[in-house]
């Protein structure tokens, strides 16, 4: 009986295009190769997004010197920016009672530097609430109108302080004239940025710019907190000198102005004033007894507390307080 023979069959191998690779198994791209090539591409597109970011950044930075004509008041802010303040808090300059020398002498410096004449810069020191940042604000409102927007108001922060060098520095170009306020401005414990508003005051190789003066309130004369002289005196190999050098910051600013306490009379002067400005009416024993009384609630007498109590009598009588 022929025996059967056992057909093999043969499977050919799969043509594959000459130069190509072939596919790798799953899990293949699991290596160690594979998740550096992952990362570094990760890498790299983050690094563009950075880029990406920055390039938009600088395309829309702000121009501060064409920003400097939208508005006659502006926060500086420690990046570089300017931002104009429509509408100021400000209080009329007449409203302002018990501080007539000050009011005087501060004018008068600002209005010579608004004329292009030689002022100095100025710290505002004394008690709380007696029109000390009101008077600066006043008086820039009062002098701009008759410089004809040409008096520009720039607030900087006490916590920004150490950034005032970069912004005399974009003033220093500008074809306006400009005050720096800083309200409230004193220096605590280890803080150094003293020093960044020593080398504005003193300005340097440079000097302080022409069209920049600097108004400064504080409830301190010397700015500088009795510890921080003291920790100076016991650390320096000569005391006096530290001392000296704590000090000697007040006297970068030429002009003095103490604001002090208030009597009964010029409190009650304030009072009759917002009350006249604004139509608020009552009778006038009756005013001085309620605002009396008002201020002994508050333990003080003060432009603020006048100023509190209007509100307070201006809302109960229904009267809003607009401008008039």
């Amino acid at each position: 009986m022929a025996r059967k023979s056992r057909k093999t069959s043969l499977r050919k191998p799969p043509l594959q295009t000459p130069g190509a690779r072939s596919v790798p198994r799953a899990g293949a791209t699991k290596g160690p190769k594979a998740a550096a090539r992952r990362d570094a591409a990760d890498r790299i597109a983050r690094a563009l997004e950075t880029i990406a970011a920055a390039m938009t950044a600088a395309t829309e930075q702000i121009d501060n010197h064409a920003v400097m004509t939208r508005a006659d008041a502006f926060v500086w802010h420690p990046d570089g920016r300017l931002t104009p303040v429509s509408q100021v808090s400000r209080v009329d300059l007449t409203l302002l009672k018990g501080i007539d020398r000050m009011r005087d002498i501060l004018m008068e410096n600002t209005a010579r530097f608004a004329r292009g004449l030689p002022a100095n810069n100025a710290l505002l020191w004394g008690a709380r609430g007696m029109g000390k940042s009101s008077l600066v604000k006043a008086a820039h409102a009062s002098i701009n109108a008759e410089a004809g927007g040409r008096l520009k108001l720039i607030e900087i922060h006490r916590e920004d302080i150490e950034s005032l060098p970069g912004l005399m520095e974009l003033l220093r170009s500008s074809e306006f004239r400009f005050i720096v306020f800083c309200d409230d401005l004193s220096f605590d414990g280890n803080d150094a940025s003293y020093k960044s508003l020593k080398a504005a005051l003193e300005g340097g190789i440079e000097g302080r710019p022409d069209n920049v003066i600097l108004y400064a309130t504080s409830n301190r004369r010397h700015l500088l907190a009795r510890d921080m002289i003291e920790n100076e005196r016991s650390t320096a190999i000569n005391p006096g000198e530290a001392v000296e050098e704590k000090v000697s910051l007040s006297d970068r600013f030429g002009l003095w102005l103490g604001f002090h306490r208030c009597s009964q009379d010029e409190y009650l002067a304030m009072v009759r004033g917002y009350c006249s400005h604004f139509g608020i009416r009552l009778d006038d024993a009756e005013l001085e007894r309620e605002a009396l009384e008002w201020s002994a609630t508050r333990g003080s007498r003060s432009g603020r507390v006048a100023w509190q109590f209007t509100q307070e009598l201006a809302g109960r009588l229904g009267v809003r307080l607009a401008a008039r």
